[in-house]
């Protein structure tokens, strides 16, 4: 997507040009400190909190995906959020920063979270794979099973009231969905006792626009349940 379709898709979630400059000028920075880049070699969910289980995955080495990453994409955000974001993995700029959702689907999803008076601040972003699969592709059945302990040692720290899967990929892995997202979004399910909404990926919103406006029901949703 180029910069020019990228404005015109933050202004249409109530962003001024002031706000969508200073977003486009952000600089994540390492997102891993010194002090999380130390393995301590003990079970990540074991972890007493989400810095530890960082610590713990920081060198993880449990599959072949190891082999080509540059970090470990563990999650970024409130530890006490009400509700988490669940994409399916790191792409090349999550991979590099070591941080989910800060490309091009990143500053959309910002968008989005502030169309519904959230801030990325008091939210939590995580992934279904915490390491960048090769050419972005889909994470195969072996790896997300690898990682999907982790994410839901995640979900038990933070103890949110809603989460919310975006795309088909992390629904398939973290709800046992199949098939096209557009058979499942914006229809409200649970998973561990907890309230899941299912909607499109940011990156998928940005590949067809024309699944915006469909995507911005979902998000309503979304606000009406945080408000109740």
């Amino acid at each position: 997507m180029s910069r020019r379709d990228l404005l015109l898709y933050l202004k249409d979630f109530g962003w001024s040009d002031v706000d969508i400059g200073a977003q486009l000028r952000r600089d994540a920075g390492p997102a891993q400190p010194a002090s999380l880049k130390v393995a301590a070699g003990a079970d990540p969910q074991t972890a007493d909190d989400l810095v530890e289980m960082a610590r713990r995955l920081a060198d993880c080495r449990r599959c072949r995906l190891c082999q080509g990453r540059s970090r470990v994409v563990f999650g970024v955000g409130n530890a006490h959020a009400k509700v988490v974001f669940v994409g399916e993995g790191p792409g090349a700029e999550e991979d590099r920063l070591g941080e989910p959702f800060v490309g091009s689907a990143g500053q959309l999803l910002n968008a989005m979270l502030r169309a519904i008076d959230l801030r990325r601040e008091e939210v939590y972003i995580a992934n279904v794979i915490k390491c960048r699969p090769p050419k972005n592709r889909d994470p195969e059945p072996g790896e997300a099973a690898t990682c999907l302990p982790f994410l839901r040692r995640q979900l038990e720290l933070i103890e949110p009231d809603v989460i919310v899967v975006l795309g088909r990929v992390a629904a398939r892995y973290l709800l046992g969905f199949q098939g096209a997202i557009n058979t499942y979004r914006g229809r409200w399910t649970t998973w561990e006792g907890r309230d899941v909404l299912p909607t499109f990926h940011p990156a998928y919103l940005l590949r067809n626009p024309g699944a915006k406006a469909t995507s911005w029901v979902d998000f309503k949703l979304l606000r009406r349940r945080l408000r109740i």
